[in-house]
């Protein structure tokens, strides 16, 4: 068991160097605190893995402590020491988010089941964090690199749902990095020294998806020349990924949603039973409800796979993330190339952050790997990118209007707004426009004359 930093708070000098010294017996490093206010400066200068306090103590007692830990510390467990005619009020700090109770005098059995328990979760959340800063680092695809709120939700659901068997539909628009998700949850799960198999359920012929999926024994069918195990079987003990799940033949489907709930598959042409140990995982980018609606996909295998769903939003939803993917991208590629360099231009950012990206996630890993090759430089900019990516008529000019503006004003913003687009070509606006150029001159005359005006109003003033 990892030693742990324990902070024990209680007014009883007798018992609470007992209780230090048992627990520096078991390997942990104990600091002693006589008061609750003495216990939250000491918390607050090294903040402990776990704090022991008695419920009541003079001035600031175990409950002060408790709350005061939550506010400043968040998440630091803490267990009470209760005495006769507390338990009542142990109970209440159960409520607040105390992590349990004990009654004096201390059981050391007892004391040791939850300081260990307490110890586990903590070793468990250092591994889950270095794992996870682990899997960033080496994300080459970016799928989990982000700021995002969006992201950051992802972050929270993947973590809650690895630890466990649960069945997994992930979905999201083609490039945002379905895959690489499911990997980064069977990376953080018990799973993670066992398989991950994947398949994509569109890519392999119908004829030949139940060979693929269940195996197949020797002579099953013309070409079985010998055995071949299926992915379930390949997958045995670890994490089955199966992308495009809604290209999943529907008379396949029922021995599909059989192996799920049995845990047990027959290969093509076997007479025995197999028993297998798999975590399925899927993905898709189509609405797999309207499948059902269609005909096209079992509600019950619905169900069964969609327990936990995470739902990954398109690259123009989190605009705030494209300045740390692009910068991840250049380096991983500017390393390959043996190139250096060091970012990309400002202007050259402005156009990413600003283009839709209907290829996702895959379509400014492929910009990035362009204007790495493009690049002689140590900066990426405009001219690296994509012709199609400079800003013209067909990207989508925006402009910002308040409500109650009036329509004049309205017309003027958005004929102004044209031309920047446009970087002053006054011609091709006033084709955009569907305009005579003689009209776009007229209106820009006179939104200079009133501009003139404003201002010698406010000179005369």
């Amino acid at each position: 068991m990892s030693p742990a930093r324990i902070l024990i708070a209680d007014d009883e000098p007798d018992s609470r160097k007992a209780l230090a010294e048992l627990l520096g017996r078991w390997g942990h490093a104990v600091q002693e605190a006589a008061d609750g206010a003495e216990a939250l400066r000491r918390a607050l200068e090294r903040q402990p893995d776990l704090v022991i306090t008695d419920l009541v103590m003079p001035g600031m007692d175990g409950l002060w402590l408790l709350r005061a830990i939550r506010e400043e510390l968040g998440d630091v467990p803490v267990i009470l020491l209760t005495g006769r005619g507390t338990i009542d009020t142990a109970v209440e700090a159960i409520r607040e988010g105390a992590y349990d109770f004990l009654e004096k005098p201390v059981d050391p059995s007892r004391l040791r089941v939850l300081v260990n328990r307490v110890v586990e979760k903590m070793v468990t959340l250092q591994e889950v964090a270095a794992l996870r800063h682990s899997l960033r680092q080496k994300d080459a695809d970016g799928a989990v690199i982000g700021v995002s709120p969006a992201m950051r939700r992802i972050y929270s659901l993947v973590e809650k749902v690895a630890p466990s068997k649960t069945s997994v539909v992930i979905t999201g628009p083609s490039g945002t990095g379905k895959e690489v998700i499911a990997r980064t949850i069977h990376n953080l799960s018990p799973r993670r020294d066992k398989p991950f198999v994947a398949i994509n359920c569109s890519a392999i012929p119908a004829s030949l998806m139940e060979s693929e999926i269940f195996g197949h024994e020797k002579g099953a069918f013309t070409g079985a020349d010998q055995r071949r195990l299926g992915c379930f079987e390949l997958a045995n003990g670890g994490t089955l990924f199966l992308d495009e799940v809604g290209e999943l033949p529907v008379e396949l489907q029922a021995k599909f949603l059989r192996v799920l709930e049995e845990e047990k598959l027959r290969r093509l042409g076997g007479k025995t039973e197999i028993s297998v140990d798999v975590r399925v995982i899927c993905a898709t980018n189509r609405d797999l409800k309207k499948q059902i609606e269609a005909g096209l996909f079992r509600e019950d295998l619905y169900f069964r796979l969609n327990v936990f769903s995470i739902e990954l939003p398109p690259l123009c939803e989190r605009r705030e993330d494209i300045p740390l993917l692009a910068q991840h991208f250049v380096e991983r590629f500017a390393a390959e190339a043996g190139k250096r360099i060091r970012g990309i231009t400002p202007k050259a950012m402005d156009i990413l952050q600003s283009y839709s990206w209907p290829g996702n996630i895959r379509e400014l890993r492929n910009t990035i790997e362009r204007g790495v090759i493009l690049c002689d430089g140590d900066m990426i900019d405009e001219s690296h990118l994509p012709p199609e990516m400079e800003p013209d008529d067909s990207a989508g000019a925006v402009i910002k209007l308040s409500l109650g503006m009036p329509l004049r004003e309205v017309e003027k913003e958005y004929i102004l707004g044209s031309l920047r687009r446009n970087k002053g070509n006054k011609s091709r606006t006033a084709e955009i426009l569907g305009i005579s150029e003689k009209t776009l001159y007229n209106k820009l005359n006179r939104y200079i004359a009133d501009a003139k005006a404003r201002n010698g109003d406010a000179t005369l003033a």
